[in-house]
């Protein structure tokens, strides 16, 4: 696991996501996890900039799964409304990796996802985050 880092603002989330989002490939899976209101949202839309995607990034709880257009095409997912025991083979996960990288909101939520980048948010305060990332590039933290 890399050295946490402390976002002070939004900004500086997406800013932090954007770094881990340019060591982003076709294939490659992101786990965000946090508290309600966290940030996994805004980590995401850092996520898609710094992978060069077009579009304007939202959550996708509602959809489930919104797939944004780029070099590497971004699947968002949200698994915030599924709940315990889902069927989460409705996703497609393995197209969508196929297709692009997937970011998956709630990820704690998907069993067998070895060899994922886990991204754990937590609040701080009201302002601070503070994000932690398991298995991703060493860049992104630099």
């Amino acid at each position: 696991m890399s050295e946490p880092i402390i976002t002070a603002s939004p900004e500086e989330t997406e800013a932090a996501a954007e770094r881990l989002g340019a060591c982003l490939g076709r294939g490659d899976l992101v786990l965000v996890v946090g508290e309600l209101g966290a940030g996994k949202t805004t980590f995401v839309r850092g996520l898609a900039r710094g992978m060069g995607v077009g579009g304007q990034v939202m959550s996708p709880t509602f959809q489930l799964v919104r797939v944004y257009p780029g070099p590497v095409p971004l699947a968002h997912v949200d698994l915030y409304r599924l709940g315990p025991g889902a069927e989460l083979d409705d996703l497609d996960l393995d197209e969508l990796l196929d297709a692009g990288a997937v970011a998956v909101e709630w990820g704690d939520r998907l069993p067998g996802s070895e060899g994922a980048v886990r991204v754990m948010i937590e609040s701080v305060d009201e302002c601070r985050r503070r994000l932690a990332v398991d298995g991703g590039s060493s860049r992104w933290s630099s």
